[in-house]
């Protein structure tokens, strides 16, 4: 059976038999099924029926309609309705705008808006310098996408995008108390979006790039870092590479291997694959290789062009050729940030004594976990059901978190080092284990750790 997951979690209301037993009946058809019940309440008993509301989770969207039916087909039950409970969480969004000052009567109404607001506006117009003192600007930051690179959905536009970037600005407020607000521009237009977010960014005190595909996310957050004042981080390229290198520091001190001395393969030569390959050299790692759809990328292979011509020129120093199987001979560690399917598990014993396997393409990964691991000493993806989960949500807010209290420009490698250094250190030695490399996205010491170590301060 397939994992299930609370993402594809329905609630079924039933009319039943008025028999008590019937409950049970429904519970073991469900499990049968595969599926798991999470939750099962009376709504309503009468002498003529029952009315029971069933919460279970499946494996995906066809094995929740499998999981309908089948109760459907339970003596005395009819399935009158079911509630996908992943679409009730987002009716009406995610996010809000709430006051942060009290509006009861004629005198707040005259501090808080006109005409005792013109005092404050008039005094930023004479210190541009106070609107960080006197606005929510120092609090807050534009989560920006053309909606060309949404999670693995691809191309699918700035309104489907939409639930995405009101998450993200549910995790700022959540981990990090910071007011964010998702910004879905209808253009895929290199130039038009440098200049949307250029013309908004007086609003803000950080720009969050997101889910912009590549080549076009490195030109647009090149020039909106030369442009503007405030920082500019594309999450898809620096968090994740920001984590990847935290795990992978654990990792290594579970294997008992020194980050300048293993051989890397990257598959995927994209924003994120480029992000972490820039971010390991920088860290100290020497043997990178990076394979994309046609191989190992080599400098010595003059049919490259444009980005994939500079990530060869800075990797690959044995110019090794071939696919990612003839690639990983040898290797000590992969990461994927690639396409569902493209590592064979049995791969896996080609490569070095206790390989690392970081397989983290979404939802789907490059090789399943449970596979890995019956060749490699750490496995880690970024799924929430299996251990060691990749997550953003690690850095993005912690860093923001830092450069807002500081007030920074820019955002340097530098921070990056610190930021994924802090996050490893949160894994103690005595709790540093092959299932426990990096820390729950839930624990409360990560926000505070990457803050302090992008302000260059300790906690």
């Amino acid at each position: 059976m397939a994992a299930t997951t609370s993402s594809y979690s329905i609630t079924m209301r039933l009319h039943t038999a008025p028999d008590h037993g019937v409950v049970g009946a429904v519970a073991t058809a469900i499990a049968q099924a595969g599926g798991i019940v999470t939750a099962i309440d009376v709504a309503e008993s009468s002498h003529e029926r029952l009315v029971v509301d069933v919460t279970c989770s499946a494996s995906d969207a066809n094995h929740a309609h499998e999981l309908e039916t089948e109760v459907d087909k339970v003596a005395g039950v009819h399935v009158y309705k079911t509630s996908d409970r992943t679409f009730l969480l987002h009716l009406g969004g995610k996010i809000e705008v709430s006051s942060k000052v009290p509006l009861r009567n004629r005198d707040d109404l005259s501090m808080a808006y006109t005409p005792g607001v013109g005092r404050v506006s008039m005094a930023i117009a004479e210190h541009p310098e106070d609107v960080w003192r006197l606005t929510s600007k120092g609090n807050t930051v534009a989560v920006v996408t053309d909606g060309s690179a949404v999670l693995g959905l691809g191309n699918i536009g700035p309104g489907a995008a939409m639930p995405v970037m009101e998450g993200k600005a549910a995790l700022f407020k959540r981990f990090a108390g910071i007011d964010a607000w998702p910004i879905c521009l209808d253009t895929q237009d290199t130039d038009e979006i440098v200049r949307a977010v250029e013309m908004i960014a007086p609003g803000f005190g950080g720009i969050n790039l997101e889910d912009i595909a590549a080549p076009r996310c490195f030109e647009i957050e090149r020039r909106l870092r030369e442009s503007l004042d405030i920082p500019v981080f594309h999450d898809d390229q620096h968090g994740t590479a920001i984590v990847v290198l935290a795990a992978l520091t654990n990792a290594l001190r579970v294997v008992k291997k020194n980050l300048p001395e293993v051989r890397v393969v990257v598959s995927g030569g994209g924003a994120a694959g480029t992000a972490i390959v820039t971010l390991l050299l920088a860290a100290g790692v020497t043997d990178v290789v990076v394979v994309d759809r046609a191989g190992a990328l080599s400098a010595d292979d003059e049919t490259l062009a444009g980005a994939h011509r500079q990530l060869a020129e800075e990797t690959n120093p044995r110019r090794v050729r071939g696919d990612l199987h003839s690639v990983l001979d040898g290797a000590d560690v992969f990461i994927g940030v690639s396409a569902p399917g493209v590592l064979k598990a049995e791969w896996i014993a080609d490569m070095a004594d206790d390989a690392v396997i970081f397989a983290l393409a979404n939802p789907d990964p490059e090789v399943d976990p449970a596979e890995a691991e019956k060749y490699a000493a750490v496995v880690a993806s970024g799924r929430s059901d299996y251990p060691n989960q990749i997550n953003n949500v690690l850095a993005f807010p912690g860093v923001f978190r830092g450069l807002l209290d500081a007030r920074a420009h820019e955002i340097t490698v530098e921070m990056l080092l610190r930021a994924a250094e802090a996050i490893a250190l949160v894994v103690k030695d005595d709790e540093l284990n092959p299932n426990f490399i990096i820390p729950t996205v839930f624990h409360p010491d990560v926000p505070k750790a990457v803050a302090a170590a992008i302000r260059g301060t300790t906690e």
